[in-house]
């Protein structure tokens, strides 16, 4: 590819931002974790989970800036292809049920742009809803199969609007109380001990929640070769992309701290619900009112999340086919007929299946009594089919360190080994270990007490990674030999 038609890094970084950070992931943690509170989980996530996990993602794109299929190629050149075919698949079929929510998220956000209210959608027949979920899903699978250049249009436009809306809500909520001093604002209590949150059983399984906040910045990873410079482009798109979500979180989660009460918020499983589902929009609508600006500043949102969902539905719908088809050994595991593509390099007849399953979702959701309950059920499926993904990101990192002298690249996270075992003793096993033990937890509340309901789901997860752990010592030999 000419680097007249690559994307620069930067571009490549709010790419990144569309698919990883949304201004709900601000409120889901504000709500989750008891207001301000969610600091101390959010600098916690950071420094152990996110940070790392992004400077990962780096390092095994500046080694591998020539393999278009992600996380796939990766394990590929580390493990061999058979294992780079699971990798492959994992992340192309946990998308399957994402990619049936997307449509659901942004009609609901053209749905408040619209009638500037939450009762309106939740109102509309179900099966009407799935219908137009069915055809902006089919529209955007037609988008997917042009190629790079609508994608990096419509992804860059999103993380860009996004980014601006964050930053846009930060700056405006600090400024709001010299300018509307009797906005009733509410007060905040900085004291370690507000800060320091409760260590229970609901606190550690709430986690979850933010490392689905923060996951995802390794979906990316297939146009690694489509970046001007990629070894070093890459990288420094993935620190971009830390800086940015690093900053919304935290500023975002003081700025709403000043609009929303937690104890109003607990005060019942109906409210704490309506919150989950319609916060973001009511705090653009109650800032928009701060500034006598009526509801025009959460219209603004509601567009620019509109286009943040729509945006992501064509990154999960091409990026995943990618890993899964994106490697000269993908003939040996799937029909011929899936390799095919267009003119445009779009895997045609992967998108075909997509919209067999996905779409096959959609109108199954159609039985569903309310548009609310369908993506209620649909954030269920994916809480319990997405952490899977994360796994091979960790194991392709581990194997990777182990040829560290037999396979180059211009960036490493660490030049230390050591720094690698630590990391690899502490947080590998821990990631491991919540996907074998497979428990799901759901939160009630009742007259201000929390309740948890658990299910079990089946623990893949872990015994892929018991499989790829067990051949990580003579993989690397093998390389070592080469």
């Amino acid at each position: 590819m000419k680097d007249s038609k690559k994307m620069n890094w930067y571009t490549l970084a709010f790419i990144a931002f569309s698919g990883v950070w949304g201004f709900g992931n601000v409120l889901n943690g504000f709500v989750y974790f008891n207001g301000i509170q969610v600091i101390f989980s959010w600098v916690l996530m950071f420094a152990l989970y996110f940070v790392p996990y992004t400077l990962m993602v780096g390092e095994l794109g500046s080694a591998f800036k020539t393999s278009g299929g992600g996380v796939s190629s990766w394990i590929h050149n580390t493990m061999g292809p058979k294992l780079a075919y699971y990798a492959g698949w994992t992340y192309w079929a946990c998308h399957i049920t994402y990619i049936a929510s997307k449509g659901s998220g942004g009609l609901k956000a053209l749905s408040w742009a619209v009638f500037r209210n939450a009762e309106t959608y939740d109102t509309f027949p179900t099966i009407g809803v799935q219908m137009a979920t069915l055809a902006v899903f089919l529209f955007f699978c037609w988008v997917a199969s042009r190629g790079l250049n609508p994608l990096k249009k419509l992804a860059s436009i999103a993380g860009t609007s996004m980014f601006v809306m964050s930053i846009l809500y930060i700056l405006l909520m600090f400024a709001a109380p010299a300018i509307n001093p009797g906005g009733g604002y509410v007060s905040m209590d900085f004291s370690l001990k507000n800060l320091i949150p409760q260590f229970n059983i609901g606190y550690f399984t709430s986690l979850s929640i933010l490392v689905f906040a923060v996951g995802g910045c390794e979906k990316i990873s297939p146009y690694v070769n489509k970046v001007k410079d990629p070894a070093k482009g890459f990288p420094k798109g993935m620190i971009m992309l830390a800086v940015m979500v690093v900053g919304c979180a935290i500023l975002g989660t003081i700025a709403m701290g000043m609009m929303f009460d937690p104890s109003v918020i607990n005060s019942s499983e109906e409210v704490f619900n309506s919150y989950v589902s319609n916060g973001s929009y009511w705090a653009f609508q109650k800032l928009g009112q701060y500034y006598g600006l009526g509801d025009g500043l959460m219209v603004l949102y509601a567009l620019c999340n509109m286009i943040g969902q729509f945006a992501v539905l064509v990154v999960s719908i091409d990026a995943p086919l990618r890993m899964l088809l994106d490697n000269e050994d993908a003939k040996e595991f799937v029909p011929s007929a899936m390799l095919k593509r267009n003119d445009q390099g779009a895997y045609v007849n992967g998108i075909k299946l997509v919209i067999a399953l996905s779409g096959s979702i959609i109108l199954i959701q159609s039985f569903v009594p309310g548009a609310a309950a369908v993506l209620a059920q649909l954030n269920k499926l994916n809480s319990v089919c997405m952490p899977l993904r994360y796994l091979w990101v960790f194991v392709g990192y581990l194997a990777l360190r182990k040829a560290y002298d037999t396979i180059p690249a211009e960036y490493r996270f660490t030049k230390k080994s050591g720094d690698c075992q630590i990391f690899r003793r502490m947080v590998f096993p821990a990631d491991r270990s919540m996907l074998y033990t497979g428990y799901v937890f759901k939160r009630y509340v009742y007259n201000g007490t929390e309740y948890y309901n658990a299910c079990r789901i089946d623990g893949i997860g872990y015994d892929y990674a018991v499989s790829c752990k067990k051949r990580e010592r003579k993989t690397c030999n093998k390389i070592e030999r080469v």
